[in-house]
């Protein structure tokens, strides 16, 4: 029996993310606090054109993000 929960969601991407761009998820949520004004797609783009992440990534940290403030927007 494995007694290791399986990471699933947005967070799952967590470890790739930070392997594949050298920074940390928390530096990420700090640029994503400063345009926190920003729509969900808004806060995609800005990750991909701004900083050179992928989409899947960008979304991932997105979504994570906006959940834990509770913003459905």
């Amino acid at each position: 029996m494995n007694t290791t929960a399986q990471v699933k969601g947005p967070a799952s991407y967590f470890p790739s993310i930070e392997k594949t761009y050298g920074k940390p998820v928390a530096h990420w949520f700090a640029l994503l606090d400063g345009v926190g004004g920003l729509k969900h797609g808004e806060q995609v783009a800005f990750l991909k054109t701004q900083h050179g992440l992928g989409h899947g990534h960008a979304n991932a940290l997105v979504a994570y993000r906006r959940a834990q403030a509770g913003s459905a927007s």
